[in-house]
């Protein structure tokens, strides 16, 4: 392939994915635009065969459409997506908690604090690709614990689609914010014993999209709200969530 920064190591299938998948995180491929699988692979210089490998790929991890004679479309993110994505991230990953919760050691209480320190200090330098990172960790460390391979596969697929979607490097610091009292508040009912409060709390609060809606419209829709919500309303919910946690 012509691209310098696809890793050689990886198959041909698997570096087409990455460069597809980095496009759309770039917006260089946009929701609702169309991949046209010829000029593609003439850009990369490879054949269809694994060009079509790597979308099919794409289309059952809800990436894209391919429609037959009509081509492969970027698929659009709606709030009822996100929706769909929040309702089971949450109960995978309370299953999760709960499940490797008796795996749970002092070391991985002591590493998710470190890392709620390096999210805040991720925001104090602006940087959000280490922000991100950061908080993938965080989640990774009691969601691996759990053991299942499935339920781990399916959550980062799932994460996948919704943290590719928003342009690049795009902060809502005050959404930050509240996840990272959010975070504090988990890892407290960890370090108590308390497991099912836990698990509780990540399901119908911090995966809950009733209580994040308010963050995910400013963030993925340009601080559109539904009509019946008011701006001023919104701003005083985000100072009650703030203060409850």
């Amino acid at each position: 392939m012509k691209k310098e920064s696809i890793l050689f190591t990886k198959t041909l299938k698997e570096q087409i994915y990455d460069y597809l998948r980095e496009e759309i995180h770039k917006q260089n491929l946009k929701p609702g635009s169309v991949i046209n699988m010829d000029a593609t692979s003439r850009e990369l210089g490879i054949s269809k065969t694994p060009l079509r490998d790597a979308l099919l790929q794409m289309e059952m991890e809800g990436f894209v459409t391919i429609a037959n004679r009509r081509g492969v479309y970027v698929n659009t993110l709606n709030p009822d997506d996100i929706k769909e994505l929040y309702q089971v991230i949450g109960a995978l990953e309370h299953a999760a908690l709960v499940n490797g919760f008796p795996n749970i050691k002092a070391a991985h209480i002591t590493k998710m604090k470190r890392l709620i320190d390096d999210m805040k200090k991720s925001l104090e330098d602006d940087d959000f690709k280490q922000f991100y990172k950061k908080n993938l960790e965080f989640h990774d460390t009691y969601i691996h614990l759990s053991e299942n391979n499935s339920l781990i596969k399916i959550i980062n697929t799932m994460k996948k689609r919704l943290y590719e979607f928003p342009p690049q490097e795009k902060w809502l610091k005050e959404w930050e914010e509240a996840s990272m009292l959010e975070h504090e508040k988990i890892v407290r009912l960890i370090e108590e014993g308390k497991s099912r409060e836990a698990a509780d709390f990540i399901r119908d609060v911090h995966w809950s999209f009733s209580v994040q809606e308010k963050f995910i419209r400013r963030y993925y829709f340009d601080n559109k709200v539904s009509n019946n919500e008011n701006p001023d309303e919104i701003e005083r919910e985000d100072s009650r969530l703030l203060r409850s946690i």
